[in-house]
């Protein structure tokens, strides 16, 4: 049988996304992987480690007549292969260790951050940009400072894994479904998170309605605390599935402009009273990015939750710009 040449579709006119995902260590290559399964896009996997995309490029490909998506994935070290990408996931630096908290990569992390980030904008200036490297607010404001892109073109990925581990707690406790359940955790990617226990709900009712004081408390703490408690038991890594996992959530947001509303760390302008600062707070995503950022009002001590958040953030803040790379 020869094939006739007749063309089903052309991509001048159907044209597929383009994702670039750099760094390709754990979260790096489980965003790429889910992505290119949940066929948002083509991939475009780099890293600085020879061989390493290329690999996991190739195996993910390999996959795809079992799994059946239908993307070009592929690793690379040159930026050039990043060109005129519609979207940018950035995971690349240094990984927490145990003893380590998030603040520990600041300095280290803010150089790599602000090195790919410029290099991105070069090939992509029309791009969307998704921070993921910790510490996740400053390294956002990074991306930002670095890009002179609008802030509703560089979200950092934090209030959706922290919500989902908040999620994922209360459903053991409860021993309910994953699927009943919602959760709201807004402020700053580190101990200072604000989980909202009055927005969250287990099959629509509030769980101040399902769990006492004290069993909500220890569930706020243990989200709070739910990276560094894989860190505890992995010994020699961090968390990848569910970060990969919130990562695509935002990333799908946008490439098919959902409007999808998600807690993400948005650059605020006025917003809760405040004024550029990264915080965690819901946001619409689509396909311009954040569209747009929803006010909740908040009790007393819940404005006290996000002003002490808002307090560590500005101390990072303070430190990226102390360090002076740009």
């Amino acid at each position: 049988m020869r094939w006739s040449g007749v063309v089903l579709h052309d991509n001048a006119y159907f044209p597929r996304k383009k994702i670039t995902v750099v760094g390709s260590g754990n979260v790096g290559a489980t965003a790429a992987f889910l992505a290119a399964y949940k066929e948002l896009g083509d991939i475009v996997l780099l890293d600085v480690m020879e061989g390493v995309p290329q690999g996991k490029a190739l195996d993910m490909y390999e996959a795809s007549p079992i799994l059946g998506y239908d993307v070009n994935v592929k690793g690379t070290q040159d930026y050039a292969d990043t060109a005129n990408s519609d979207l940018v996931i950035i995971t690349a630096g240094l990984a927490r260790k145990p003893g380590m908290s998030r603040d520990d990569l600041l300095a280290t992390n803010v150089k790599i951050v602000a090195d790919v980030t410029a290099k991105i904008v070069e090939h992509s200036p029309d791009c969307i940009i998704i921070v993921v490297t910790n510490p996740l607010d400053a390294m956002v404001y990074t991306a930002k400072q670095v890009s002179g892109f609008n802030r509703k073109r560089v979200i950092g990925m934090a209030g959706v894994l922290d919500s989902a581990r908040m999620r994922s707690f209360i459903a053991q406790k409860l021993d309910v479904s994953i699927a009943d359940v919602s959760a709201l955790v807004l402020g700053g990617h580190g101990d200072t998170m604000v989980p909202l226990a009055r927005y969250s709900t287990v099959g629509g009712v509030p769980l101040t309605e399902m769990l006492s004081d004290e069993d909500i408390d220890k569930i706020s703490e243990r989200t709070a605390q739910g990276g560094a408690e894989i860190v505890q038991l992995l010994k020699t890594g961090s968390a990848f599935y569910a970060p990969g996992a919130a990562i695509v959530e935002m990333a799908e947001a946008i490439l098919k402009d959902q409007n999808r509303i998600l807690p993400c760390a948005a650059w605020l302008e006025g917003e809760y009273g405040i004024e550029n600062y990264y915080m965690g707070v819901p946001c619409k995503l689509g396909g311009g990015g954040m569209e747009g950022v929803i006010e909740l009002d908040l009790t007393k001590k819940e404005k006290a939750a996000m002003q002490a958040s808002l307090d560590a953030v500005k101390v990072s803040k303070k430190q990226v710009d102390a360090l002076g790379v740009f």
